[in-house]
Parts: structure tokens; sequence; C-alpha cells
């Protein structure tokens, strides 16, 4: 006879840590790294700190034992309760995001899912030290995680009197890892990782050298609200769980304009109208036909707002800009950001910047960087969104050809990004996201276009400029011959050279430009 028993959270992701991304020692040690950076910067920016973060790894080998990497990181961010440490690192599913905002992680298991991977791979528990800011102490946990019941065990726990202004948090773990194949993944990820927060200084230690990305900013994006559910993206479900949560004496109108964005007392009477709800039903009478038949019709109605961009967080261009220009040093760079969009209810906002010349790489097609929700995405760019959009365009229209040192770089913030796999490290087609992407691309584009007419009309001139500076001297010494008046040659020089300078002036070029372009090298395209 069968027996049957259920899993806890802890145990399905023990037995199927691939689908968190802990597939090997190569891809394990960098997406725990990942979680770590990860948490790191939630906890300061979003409450307005600028992020002042330390990560440092340190690769160590026993001679009977595959290789084991201890990564250490510190941050100075709000810190953490010390009633709620050991739940934050060592329970599935618990965490502070699950509510309706933008955030790196939403799914509470992150850096959880690298404390159970320390733990099957080299038993070691998960350190961590940390203190909020109006604590008078610091507490220091060793933890590890009851796979069986999905809670913390606590190994170790010391209180101390703080004796600095010190706040934010300290976690340590060792896991199984190869250091030598993951470097320059991660190394790779900590860059861009400081060019989508250029108000961050991130040092990274490691065996081979240490290297600090200073802040280039001390602006730090508005952080996201708390905001409500648009009608457009309910299921029965959530209609369930709301009016669970809700006064039950509420009537169906009252219940739309309070628990749903963008929706008020008319908008609400209106769909009732067109829906063929009584405005008036309580909420408590609803069956689930009603509610089935509710979150159809507010899947089709279409005179909903969009949704408000208040649960979101962009970059904004000018710090886009800061974090390119820290990163890749380009000759020319410009970045967009989009109006708010949305799709299936969820809103978004598309982020792009443009990056020429410089130290950008030469490369037979652009260099790609994306970005969801200031989280870089390394894997699988053959199938994002962003790739087909640049593939598909003809370079050749905006003056580039290949090989040239262009670099695009995508950002994509949401409260639910559409990504196209568990890996979450590709961005689906969906059609709303790809024409936003289409458009912010090629408007930068275009402004790369102007920038190398300018350049190429620059250079043209200061080509002619050249060309008759070289014959100025023989054409005034002819004149003051002919004039019969060798004093006047040097009158004639100057008023030549004045000619040339105004004519240069005519058509828009300053002397200073023709100077920065003479040092410059000859634009690609």
């Amino acid at each position: 006879m069968e027996s049957y028993k259920g899993l806890s959270p802890s145990q399905f992701f023990y037995r199927n840590r691939e689908i968190a991304g802990f597939s090997n020692p190569v891809r394990s040690l960098y997406q725990a790294v990942r979680e770590l950076l990860e948490n790191s910067l939630d906890a300061t920016e979003t409450h307005g700190i600028l992020p002042n973060i330390t990560l440092e790894i340190r690769p160590h080998t026993n001679n009977n034992q595959s290789d084991k990497v201890t990564i250490r990181i510190e941050d100075n961010g709000i810190g953490i309760p010390i009633a709620e440490v050991p739940n934050v690192f060592a329970r599935v599913f618990y965490g502070s995001k699950y509510v309706l905002r933008q955030a790196r992680g939403v799914f509470g298991l992150g850096v959880k899912m690298a404390v159970l991977y320390a733990q099957i791979t080299t038993a070691t528990p998960i350190y961590v030290k940390s203190s909020t800011i109006d604590s008078e102490t610091e507490y220091e946990y060793k933890l590890f995680i009851d796979i069986e019941r999905n809670l913390p065990i606590i190994l170790q726990l010391n209180v101390f009197k703080k004796k600095k202004k010190w706040h934010g948090t300290i976690v340590e773990l060792t896991i199984q890892g190869n250091w030598s194949q993951a470097r320059r993944r991660i190394k790779e990820y900590i860059r861009r990782t400081a060019l989508i927060a250029p108000y961050a200084t991130i040092r990274l230690i490691t065996p081979e050298n240490s290297v600090e990305y200073k802040r280039v900013s001390r602006k730090l994006p508005e952080p996201p609200q708390i905001g409500k559910y648009h009608p457009r993206g309910v299921d029965i479900e959530l209609l369930k769980m709301l009016i669970r949560a809700a006064d039950k004496k509420l009537t169906l109108v009252d219940f739309l304009s309070k628990y749903f964005d963008g929706v008020g007392k008319k908008t609400a009477l209106n769909f009732c109208k067109w829906a063929e709800f009584n405005p008036n039903h309580k909420i408590k009478r609803l069956t689930l036909s009603d509610l089935e038949k509710l979150a159809n019709k507010m899947h089709q109605y279409d005179k909903w707002r969009r949704p408000k961009p208040l649960t979101l967080s962009p970059l904004g261009d000018t710090l886009l800009r800061e974090g390119v220009r820290r990163i890749l040093e380009p000759e020319f760079v410009t970045a967009i950001s989009r109006p708010p969009s949305s799709y299936s209810g969820n809103p978004f906002i598309i982020e792009t910047a443009l990056a020429w010349g410089g130290k950008v790489p030469v490369s037979d097609s652009p260099l790609l960087l994306r970005f969801a929700n200031r989280i870089p995405l390394l894997y699988d760019e053959s199938v994002d969104v962003s790739r087909k959009i640049i593939d598909s365009i003809d370079w050749s229209i905006y003056k580039v050809k290949f090989p040239a040192p262009l670099a695009i770089i995508t950002h994509i913030c949401s409260t639910k990004i559409p990504f196209k796999g568990v890996g979450k490290e590709a961005i689906a087609e969906v059609p709303e996201v790809e024409k936003e992407l289409n458009i912010a691309i090629r408007e930068t584009a275009r402004r790369l276009r102007r920038h190398i007419s300018r350049i190429e009309k620059i250079y043209e001139i200061k080509r002619k400029e050249v060309t008759i500076t070289k014959y100025m001297d023989e054409v005034a010494r002819a004149l003051s011959y002919i004039v019969n008046d060798d004093d006047s040659e040097e009158i004639i020089k100057k008023k030549l050279m004045k000619l040339l300078k105004k004519e240069i002036g005519k058509k828009g070029i300053v002397t200073g430009e023709m100077k920065n372009v003479a040092k410059a090298k000859t634009p690609r395209g």
C-alpha cells in the first residue's frame, strides 16, 4: 500500500535546488554572491541610505574534498531586528517583500537557498551579525535550517552592547564552489551592478586583488511605495483573499474603489453597470460563480485607468548616464526613461542607454547589458527580447558600421518582471514591453546618428582648415607681391585667418570643439 506525505518548502528546494540556480559549483557560487549583494542593496537604497558594501570571497581547498569558498559581505543598511534574524535567514518563504512594489527579489528564497546549499555541501552554518539604526546592541547568530519543518535552528546567539554607531548586517557562509571558473562571471556581475547603482560604493576583495567602485553620485532614486492591485491583474483567488481581509459589510462598489488601483466611486459604478452587477451587493454574499464572472469582467473592461507608477523606482536618465560613464567610459553616452506603461495590469517602465566610442570594446554586434529591477542579467542573452530588437535594427541607418564600439543598456522595472523562465535571466516577448523597448532603443540610436553627423562635420571642417592654413603663408606672400608692398604680408595673413575663423563660425563650429576632435580618434561609421 502506498504511503503519502507532504513536503515543506525547504524540503522541496532541497530536492530541486537547480530551480533556484544552485545546479553546480560554478553557478551556485555566482548565485550565492548575487543573492547576498542584492539583499545588501535593498537594505540600504530602499531606506534612503547611500550603500557602502564590502564583499570578500575566499576560496580554500582541502586535499580530500571539493573546493570550498567562503563569502563574506558587510553593508551599512537598516539592519534586521534581533527577533527576525533567524526567520529571515533560515526560513524559506519568509521576508519583507510580500507586498505590491518593485523589489529585486520577491520569492523570499534567495539567501535561504544559499544557506541550504552551504548546509548540504559543507555542513557549515551561516554567520549573521546585525544591528538596527536605533538599537543599543549588536547581535551574532549561527544558524541552520530544519529542512523537514522549514524552521530555523539557532546554534549560537551572542548579544553585545553597541560601542560605536554602527548599523547594518554582516553575513558569512561557506559553500562548495569553483572560484576559478566562476571568477569572470562574478566580477562582471559586480561591475554591472556598479553601473546600475552609481550611488553605491562597492568593494570586492578576492585572492587576486581588490577592486573598489566608488560612487559617482549621492542622489538616490525615489523608493517605490506599496500599491494596490490593478483590476486587469486579478484572478478568483486574489478576489477571495482581498474579500477575506475586507470588512464584510462593504458593498461591491466600495470594495472596488477601496482595494484597486485607479478605481474611484464613479469608475466603480460605471463598471458595475457595464458588467451587470448590483453596485450595492454585499461582498460577503458573492458566490464562486459571482467571483468568476467578476474576475472575467474586470479583465474585459477597457475603461480602467493605467496602473500608477508609485510602486516603481526607475533609475532615471541622469543616474543611468552617470553609471554608464563610470563603468564603460565612452566618448558619447545618452539615456532615456520612457513614460510608465503596463501589461496585464502590471505597471512597468523601460529605461535604455547607448554608449559609443571611448573604452567601449569594438565588436561585430552591439554589446548588450541587460537589467531588471536593477539586477544584472548575465545568462540567456540570446533569447531575451532586447537582443531580438537590437538584432532586427539596420544600424547603417544610424551611421554605424560594424565592427564598432557600441553598447546598449536596457533596464525594465516592474512589480512583476515578465521573465521567460524560472532562471529569471531573460525577459519574455510581451508585446507592450517589446514596443516600449523598441521605441527607447531607436530614440537613443537617433541621438547617436546626430552625434556622429556632427563629428563628421567637425572633422571635415578641421580638414579644410588644416589645408587652407597650410597654404596661407604662400597666399599672403603672393598677395603682398601683387600689391607691391612687402610690409603688408603679415596684415594680409591676419585678415585671411580672420575670414577663415568667421567662415568656421558660420557653420556653427567653435574652436574648443575642433580642438577636442583633433585629439579624438576618427569615428567609425
